[in-house]
């Protein structure tokens, strides 16, 4: 079966960095082999919502943000990795890597 990472990317405008970040992460996430999910957040309202489903099944849930994203709630007793948004669209790759490191995830 599949890892599975999901993924919240928010800023202020909730334009072209929401989206360019999320596009990074998924196709980062994708070519390492992972199930991927990225809810958006943005001036067009929320796109790609995440389910309790899918907040429980995933083997890593992180956050590109550079605001407090609505329906935090949500994620309580997850381990969240949050990265800023810069990060992920520069080397969202390298990220994944990292906490796959941190997680022990080969």
């Amino acid at each position: 079966m599949a890892r599975k990472l999901i993924g919240l990317c928010a800023c202020p405008m909730g334009l072209a960095h929401t989206f360019m970040a999320a596009e990074a992460l998924e196709q980062a996430a994708r070519e390492k082999g992972y199930d991927v999910k990225i809810e958006t957040q943005g001036t067009d309202g929320i796109k790609n919502r995440l389910t309790p489903q899918d907040i429980e099944e995933a083997d890593i849930i992180l956050h590109a943000v550079a605001v407090t994203p609505e329906g935090m709630e949500r994620f309580e007793g997850y381990e969240i990795y949050e990265v800023g948004l810069q990060d992920a669209i520069k080397d969202a790759k390298g990220i994944i890597e990292e906490i796959e490191k941190d997680l022990g995830i080969k």
